[in-house]
């Protein structure tokens, strides 16, 4: 016996293999046999909803109604059998029921019944018309158009036509099946323009609710900055004020009781703002400048400017310091050749920073340095450019530090937005102890604010508080409008502007407005499209038939001379070496008024190139390979013939 080998054939599958690469084919089989199925069940089995069936009906209804007055009443005798008709209104059905899932199959079994009987004609343009709405991609149906046109093409030239009979018929695809087709997509992409309009619309609307709840945090980081800057800075002096009763030497013992009592209170009441700041602004995450780095804390409304912190210069701060009991000094130095006591004036921008950093820096003095002298100095420099500094430093208290408790409370956000004040403005500002156990704060700030090109909205409300004058300087400054009576046209323009988008060159645009600026260019492309491409290809064909008639006459000429040589009897191919190389267009008249006889070979011919076809018609038939018929026709006569025929009957 011989020995059996059982290593694989050079090849072949491993045995050891096979059961796995089995198990995977079945395994592969299976999920394309249920992808299938659920494809099919989700396309044909799903439950349609009442309206769509109702819909369905009617389209049915309609489109067999064509069909079933023919086979009540047949006015063609030679049409279909009864039984076509009734199995094309079952496909005419199935295809209705599918066209929802498959548009393109229902289309082409749609024009495909069209060769069972000519009443399901129909349905063509309804289903082209369903599936430019029901199909967003073009390739699929596109090929589906170029398949009918070459089959019918070579359909018709399988069967001997005219061209006469084929032209009409392409000219039919275009009308009942290109055009109903691009009004059907002209109108999908016009309803998700309208879509696009309203999700454009809604998110507009959502997106003003997201700024007025911005616009409202904001607010409320603005009013906790302000009673930070201005309440804290009289509590402050109050207590400086109560301070300095207290240790008076001519009080008696009740009223320096009464003014210590007066300081406690002014401390509890800074304590009492301090957490009612803190609240305000733990609710309004991101609005504290320390947080987002990118708004000023004394931000305004979107409606109105801010409330601005007092209308008072930096010496009538200093005075009013100076007459609570603070024993604050300023001194101003200017550029050369301008005074001291008249330093030019700055931006409004400026003023209003360097007038929140002296009243923040004495505040603070008041606070953990009672008692100890301040000094404010600003110095306007000359430069490129030119520069304010301010400065406000304190000595160390005389009485040593305040106990703990003793002092007012702090929240120990006001340097933070002093320092972020002015980083937007472009300056910087500095604090820090002093080596004599003082403390001092020094601010370099520009005397025409660099701002960003498009600053945050809260930064102009800022400038509200210098009047309009200040806020077209502002304006101005930053480059938002350019000067001169158009900039107040132009800035009220611009606030119309969509949030997130911009009307100018170059300028950027938000999702939603792209979205819908690219609907708008589908759905006019889509209405260009509808128009243009039935009117090119019919002026196509038309330039093509026309050329095709062209050359069709001018070589179809029989002269009369070669027509009357010709004699009854002559064989064929004798015939044919004076005949010209093409028959002529345009025969139907002949046709159908003197029918052709029984298996005869008839070829049409004119004796002069008659384009509008309106003259004489040679027709010479061949039986058994001879001429055994020889016309002449006039196709006028003809006609009225014909005409009076079908009045008559």
């Amino acid at each position: 016996m011989d020995r059996v080998n059982d290593s694989a054939a050079p090849g072949s599958v491993p045995p050891a293999r096979r059961p796995a690469i089995r198990r995977a084919a079945h395994a592969l089989t299976h999920a394309v046999r249920g992808a299938v199925r659920g494809v099919v069940r989700g396309a044909v089995f799903r439950r349609p909803s009442r309206a769509a069936l109702i819909k369905d009906a009617l389209l049915f209804g309609a489109l067999a109604l064509p069909v079933v007055a023919n086979l009540i009443s047949p006015l063609e005798p030679a049409s279909a059998s009864w039984w076509a008709q009734v199995a094309g209104l079952g496909v005419l059905a199935a295809a209705i029921a599918v066209c929802r899932a498959w548009p393109a199959a229902a289309l082409l079994t749609a024009i495909a019944l069209i060769l069972v009987h000519g009443n399901f004609v129909f349905a063509m343009p309804v289903m082209s018309y369903l599936a430019g709405l029901r199909t967003a991609r073009a390739r699929p149906l596109l090929w589906g158009f170029t398949a009918v046109f070459v089959g019918g093409s070579l359909l018709s030239a399988a069967r001997g036509m005219d061209v006469t009979t084929w032209f009409p018929s392409t000219v039919w695809l275009v009308l009942l099946g290109v055009l109903p087709w691009l009004v059907g997509r002209y109108w999908r992409q016009y309803q998700e323009l309208l879509r696009a309009g309203w999700e454009r619309a809604e998110h507009l609307e959502n997106q003003q609710r997201i700024i007025a709840e911005r616009e409202r945090l904001r607010e409320r980081a603005r009013i906790a900055q302000d009673m930070h800057d201005s309440l804290g800075h009289e509590l402050a002096l109050i207590a400086v004020r109560a301070g300095a009763l207290e240790v008076a030497a001519d009080l008696g013992d009740r009223h320096r009781a009464a003014a210590a009592e007066l300081r406690t209170g002014a401390a509890d009441a800074t304590e009492h703002l301090r957490e009612i700041i803190g609240v305000l602004r733990d609710d309004a995450p991101g609005e504290n400048p320390a947080d987002s780095g990118g708004t000023l804390p004394a931000a305004g409304t979107a409606g109105g400017a801010p409330v601005p912190p007092a209308r008072e210069s930096i010496p009538e701060l200093v005075a009013r310091a100076r007459a609570s009991g603070v024993p604050v000094s300023l001194t101003t130095t200017g550029p050369a050749g301008t005074s001291a006591d008249a330093p030019p004036a700055p931006a409004p921008l400026t003023s209003l920073t360097a007038h929140r950093i002296v009243q923040e820096a004495i505040t603070n003095a008041a606070k953990h340095a009672p008692g100890a002298a301040v000094t404010v100095t600003l110095a306007h420099r000359d430069g490129d450019p030119a520069t304010i500094t301010v400065t406000v430093a304190n000595d160390p208290p005389p009485d040593g530090p305040p106990s703990w408790g003793a002092g007012l409370a702090s929240g120990g956000r006001g340097l933070t937005g002093l320092t972020e004040r002015a980083r937007l403005l472009g300056g910087v500002l500095h604090a820090a102890p002093t080596p004599g156990g003082g403390f001092q704060v020094s601010a370099d700030l520009p005397d025409t604010p660099h701002l960003p090109a498009h600053p945050p909205a809260d930064m102009a409300d800022m400038a509200g508080a210098a009047g309009p004058t200040g806020r077209d300087a502002l304006r101005a400054a930053l480059g938002l409008t350019p000067p001169g009576p158009s900039s107040s046209s132009h800035a009220t323009s611009s606030s119309h502007a969509a949030p997130g988008e911009r009307a100018s060159e170059g300028a950027w645009a938000s999702e939603s407005a792209r979205h819908l600026a690219r609907k708008r260019r589908q759905a006019r492309r889509g209405l260009i499209t509808a128009i243009a491409v039935p009117t090119a290809l019919m002026a196509f064909l038309g330039a093509l038939m026309l050329g095709y008639h062209v050359y069709a006459t001018l070589n179809s000429v029989l002269p009369p001379d070669d027509y009357a040589a010709l004699r009854v009897g002559t064989p064929q191919d004798r015939v044919e070496e004076a005949l010209p190389p093409r028959e002529t267009t345009g025969t139907g008249v002949v046709r159908a008024a003197v029918p052709e006889p029984a298996r005869a070979d008839c070829r049409y011919y004119r004796p002069d190139a008659d384009l509008l076809g309106t003259g004489r018609v040679y027709r010479l038939c061949f039986t058994g390979g001879r001429l055994t018929a020889k016309n002449s026709y006039d196709t006028h006569q003809l006609s009225v013939q014909n005409r009076d025929d079908r009045e008559d009957q």
